[in-house]
């Protein structure tokens, strides 16, 4: 008993640490560098050309959605000519169609950045 006010804090703790050693270890390691007298470019993120994210976004959210879409057409027609139980017909497809769309989406996006 009262055990939900000790997970609470120590939940808030280990975030609040993880955050901490992140930022100040990545601190210590920027003065460093700079003390070195190392190029601050590093610190930029690498200027290569890439697409925008909103093309990324809309393409990976259309091809979700049709992926979602064809799932349940197809545990539709499943469900009416097969004897599989529709319990489980509806869920598997439409999870299955969604990942298919979404790797569809992820080789899409990988040849977006390409050109």
């Amino acid at each position: 008993m009262g055990s939900e006010f000790i997970i609470m804090p120590l939940l808030i703790a280990a975030i609040f640490g993880v955050f901490y050693l992140f930022y100040s270890t990545r601190n210590k390691e920027r003065m460093a560098l700079i003390e070195k007298g190392a190029d601050a470019s590093i610190f930029i993120q690498g200027k290569k050309r890439t697409a925008p994210i909103w093309k990324v976004v809309i393409l990976n959210l259309a091809l979700l959605l049709m992926g979602i879409g064809i799932g349940i057409f197809l545990a539709s027609l499943l469900d009416t000519y097969s004897s599989l139980a529709s319990d489980a017909i509806y869920p598997a497809t439409i999870f299955t169609m969604a990942g298919v769309g979404l790797f569809i989406g992820f080789h899409m996006t990988k040849k977006l950045d390409q050109e």
